[in-house]
């Protein structure tokens, strides 16, 4: 997948050994650690101790859902009570030191709910590290989160003769969002103990599912994601997944979505615009290319692309991979209207050649700029479009491009076959999933078939007004566990307002830029004092609630049928 690391490392490494023993020490010197017997509700898979009020029905571990048992043991424990006020200060201080926001939420919340400390060493086995030999205590072993949360350091060197620690603090550090309290709570807190610097961002991502389905081998449904890019193509698939889903949270992968990316975005859009160029260039000027009257001409495109330019920076070190893809596509839009606009066939007619040359300029400008800013999603591909354009891709390259402005030197341009030939159907073949025998039960059948189900006629059905919606605004209602407070653009003169009860699955900012089904004409509602213009429509089950979305993008106020 083009995608680079420095070092694999286990933590049953000699190095990291070391360095876990010389955290161990430490925190131990510095007061938090301390040995005692620890009683408490566990969960074996999610190797933690939960206390009782955090389980659910007194029973079940609130992670994974699954049975605790009672254990009780010797332990060493480290003092994460004493790091709350630390935590919740970074916490504040730091606004973006979790990503998404919404998950930097959860976690305060989590932390003001009040910290036990954290129990570290087990004795019913014997696989993990062992503690310092100072500590003569060898039924000891230390256990899953001090143990493995420091490999992000010993891996650098840390606790051994060659310690590289000039790679830390990590910039960005990216975890699963099932595992965001031990890398937002924990693992900061042993960093402050052992006088770390502490992450800039640490980034919680969502999940892929399958259809609408969370996947699962029982259920057949996993996607092989080396069969998709062998099908489909690495870089097609990797600005795919990028693009497809807000940051932090879950995406659904299916073949006809990915087929519409790369056939509308990449092939439409950006493949296209180089065809473009090339067959004006070639048609008009045996291929040449000049960009220095560009400014002279096209100054109010160049100013509308420098807009999009000036908003990426914020984006990708938010993480919003979604919205920086997104805007990076607004230049070409103003690249392929700059050629239905000023129709360069009827330019050349009409004599007006220094005109037709800086529109082909203006187009390879934008082309150079954006292909420079998608480098890092798509390395290969934009290689080729700026050889295409006289110029390789390089950090001096970038300097002059996109930080100083600076103009392309004249090129000529060569024929070439389409970067995205367009997919006209699903190339893998989609396995058939069995259907689950499942056990009618057929007690008062007749007495529940119908109960509590008004039957309303077709007519009836048809006043519903549904349409798709885009939603353009979302922030959390203040004194409230549930509500959100939406701006639904709906192609109307202004969007509505719609207060929806979803903030238990999701948050303000994840929602932004996505699409949803809302019922439009229900009589508008007071909610906590707000008005509300519609509903989205939403499933609910055991395992939560979820919008109802369309399968792919669809234009603003499309009627649903």
């Amino acid at each position: 997948f083009d995608i680079s690391y420095d070092k694999f490392i286990r933590t049953t490494d000699a190095e990291h050994k070391r360095g876990v023993q010389k955290a161990f020490t430490t925190m131990h010197k510095n007061g938090d650690i301390y040995k005692d017997t620890y009683q408490g509700h566990y969960c074996i898979p999610c190797e933690s101790f939960f206390s009782a009020i955090q389980l659910v029905d007194d029973e079940f571990c609130p992670d994974c859902g699954r049975s605790t048992s009672i254990v009780e043991e010797e332990s060493y424990f480290f003092r994460l009570s004493d790091y709350e006020d630390r935590l919740l200060a970074w916490y504040k201080d730091n606004p973006e030191c979790i990503l998404p926001k919404s998950k930097r939420n959860e976690v305060i919340r989590f932390v003001e709910g009040g910290l036990n400390d954290l129990s570290i060493t087990r004795t019913s086995f014997d696989w993990g590290v062992n503690l310092p030999e100072s500590f003569n205590d060898p039924k000891h072993v230390m256990y899953v989160w001090l143990d493995a949360l420091m490999n992000y350091v010993t891996a650098l060197g840390y606790g051994g003769e060659e310690e590289n620690m000039d790679f830390y603090p990590a910039r960005v550090h990216l975890i699963g969002k099932d595992i965001l309290r031990f890398h937002a709570i924990y693992w900061p807190a042993f960093l402050m103990s052992l006088d770390l610097p502490l992450p800039k961002h640490i980034g919680a991502h969502g999940w892929w599912t399958r259809n609408g389905e969370k996947m699962s081998k029982s259920k057949g449904n996993v996607v092989n994601p080396k069969e998709v890019a062998d099908a489909y193509g690495l870089e097609n698939f990797r600005y795919f997944m990028l693009r497809e889903v807000p940051f932090g949270g879950d995406g659904d992968f299916s073949q006809t979505a990915l087929i519409d990316r790369i056939n509308s975005d990449l092939g439409n859009d950006l493949g296209n615009l180089l065809n473009r160029l090339i067959g004006m260039s070639g048609k008009y000027f045996e291929g040449r290319v000049e960009c220095d009257l560009v400014s002279n001409y096209y100054q109010a495109e160049l100013d509308e692309v420098q807009i999009s330019l000036d908003k990426l920076e914020p984006m990708f070190f938010e993480l919003q991979l979604h919205k920086y893809l997104e805007e990076l596509w607004r230049p070409l839009t103003v690249a392929n209207r700059a050629i239905d606009r000023y129709q360069p066939w009827t330019m050349i007619k009409e004599g007006k050649i220094e005109e037709t040359m800086a529109l082909n300029g203006l187009i390879a400008t934008i082309l150079a700029k954006v292909s420079l800013m998608l480098h890092a999603v798509m390395p290969k591909t934009t290689t080729i479009i700026c050889n295409d354009l006289g110029f390789e891709i390089t950090p001096e390259s970038f300097e002059k491009i996109i930080r100083k402005g600076e103009i392309l030197e004249p090129f000529v341009t060569a024929k070439r076959e389409p970067l995205f030939p367009r997919i006209e159907e699903q190339l893998l073949v989609e396995k058939k999933k069995e259907e689950p025998k499942v056990e009618v039960k057929k007690e008062k059948k007749e007495k529940t078939k119908r109960e509590g189900i008004a039957i309303i006629g077709i007519d009836q059905f048809f006043e519903t007004s549904l349409k798709i919606g885009t939603i353009v605004g979302a922030k959390e209602v203040p004194k409230s566990k549930k509500l959100l407070l939406l701006q639904v653009d709906i192609g109307e003169e202004n969007p509505r307002q719609v207060v929806a009860g979803i903030k238990e699955w999701y948050g303000a900012e994840e929602l932004v830029g996505t699409q949803a089904c809302v019922v439009t004409n229900l009589k508008p509602v007071k909610l906590m004092g707000m008005k509300s213009e519609g509903m989205l429509l939403a499933a609910k089950d055991s395992d939560g609630l979820c919008l109802i979305r369309p399968e792919k993008p669809k234009y603003i106020g499309t009627p649903i049928s």
